[in-house]
């Protein structure tokens, strides 16, 4: 058991200090940031599937897999479900194009560290994870070529979590969440300004904005298991994420700045703190959505699976008054995915490969964000493999997703992105029974 715990976090630390920045798109400039998704990479390489749960893998996205069983195909030894344990990071290569030319993009990301611990027909479980990232570099430049604006930003929501689950019958478990969300986003942006000759002045202006979140929201789950005949099993999963609030607390910090041209490096002359109170805007409060997931899938229990999931989110309801923007808004936004898995042989001694996870999958996202009358949609395609390590149906866990967001119609920009994640999804025991005295 230590040995496990000590190899969890020795890879969380490896992953923390690796990411630096949780993403580079300049779609995160709008909202809170970029949605991560609450997955594990076992998820990821499914499409994004998140309904398919058992007694050896945590599930993030349903609190009512931390109750689960399997229905008699892994007996271990006639004892109760194992803690399980997990720690995740990706990164994540963009290409960003747009109609006049393109850039490159590299960002790495710790995604999520989680424990499930079994006790009797209840299993609890505590996450931590990123919920949003921001991260961009924007230049706006007028028709002669100038810049006009500069944007950047960085920061992101971030969630602890602790959940119950409860297994009602056979095959059926309920479960809540509750969680912790906080962090922080910081923006600047710096107007450039010219003489009548074309030529830059001396002293620029630069708007700084903090938003200090927090706030707490409940995650309500539901799985239903069955067997079909002697080899085939149903699986079905419901969450809802009820309407909540996040709370956050601004400053805007107007500054006069200098550049110097050979390394952008900026230099405050003077600046004020902007009288946010008398706005309205000292404190202001943020709606996270309400979302629905469902799905079902058939498979043979630790031979295959294969499943679909539809996620609807009330994105409409989103509003941000501090960085308000007549070009953005928000509709109402869903995620459909496909996947599964497929083991050759999980018991086999002589093949190794032959126990190994395969896993494929294939999602669509509308996001919710629409930029100048314009729906920035996402799609991509991913596969993954489980690599058996140690004993009791531990995992090593790789994942690469490739697809596209966005568009470059209407002056919009169009991610392609390639994904690889990696994660260790562990198993043990921590009061085993003695079989001798």
């Amino acid at each position: 058991m230590i040995k496990k715990l000590v190899l969890v976090f020795a890879a969380f630390i490896t992953i923390q200090s690796y990411a630096q920045q949780g993403t580079a798109s300049p779609y995160s400039f709008y909202g809170i940031g970029s949605l991560k998704f609450k997955g594990t990479v076992e998820n990821r390489s499914m499409g994004r599937l998140t309904i398919y749960n058992d007694s050896i893998h945590i599930n993030l996205r349903n609190p009512a897999s931390y109750a689960s069983e399997n229905l008699g195909s892994i007996p271990f030894n006639g004892e109760s479900r194992p803690v399980k344990y997990t720690v995740g990071g990706s990164n994540s290569n963009l290409k960003l194009k747009s109609e006049t030319g393109s850039s490159n993009a590299s960002t790495a990301t710790f995604d999520y560290l989680a424990l499930s611990i079994p006790i009797g027909k209840f299993g609890v479980g505590f996450s931590l994870l990123p919920q949003t990232s921001v991260g961009y570099k924007l230049e706006n430049k007028n028709d002669d070529g100038d810049l006009v604006n500069q944007y950047k930003g960085e920061g992101g929501l971030n969630r602890v979590n602790l959940g119950l689950g409860y297994l009602i019958a056979k095959g059926l478990s309920i479960g809540i969440d509750a969680n912790y969300n906080f962090g922080n986003i910081q923006n600047n942006i710096i107007e450039y300004s010219y003489d009548s000759d074309g030529l830059i002045l001396q002293y620029q202006s630069r708007e700084g904005n903090r938003s200090d979140l927090s706030g707490i929201n409940f995650n309500l789950g539901l799985s239903y298991k069955t067997k079909i005949n002697q080899k085939l099993e149903f699986i079905s999963g419901l969450t809802y994420m009820p309407e909540s609030k996040l709370t956050s607390n601004n400053q805007r910090i107007i500054s006069a700045i200098t550049i110097n041209p050979s390394t952008g490096t900026e230099f405050e002359v003077n600046s004020y703190e902007s009288d946010l109170n008398s706005q309205g805007l000292k404190r202001t409060d943020l709606t996270l959505p309400s979302k629905l997931s469902f799905g079902a899938g058939i498979g043979k229990p630790t031979k295959w699976f294969v499943g679909a999931e539809y996620t609807a989110e009330n994105t409409s309801k989103f509003f941000n008054p501090l960085y308000s923007n007549l070009t953005t808004k928000y509709e109402d936004g869903y995620n459909v995915s496909l996947g599964g898995f497929f083991i050759p042989m999980y018991n086999s001694f002589n093949n190794y490969f032959k126990r190994v996870v395969y896993r494929a999958g294939v999602h669509y996202e509308k996001t919710g964000l629409n930029i100048n009358d314009e729906s920035i949609n996402e799609f991509g395609i991913s596969f993954g493999l489980g690599l058996p390590v140690g004993n009791l149906f531990s995992n090593a866990n790789l994942g690469f997703e490739i697809g596209k967001r966005g568009t470059t119609t209407n002056n919009l920009i169009q991610e392609n992105f390639v994904n690889f994640q990696l994660s260790l999804s562990l198993n043990d025991r921590w009061f085993q029974k003695r079989k001798y005295d």
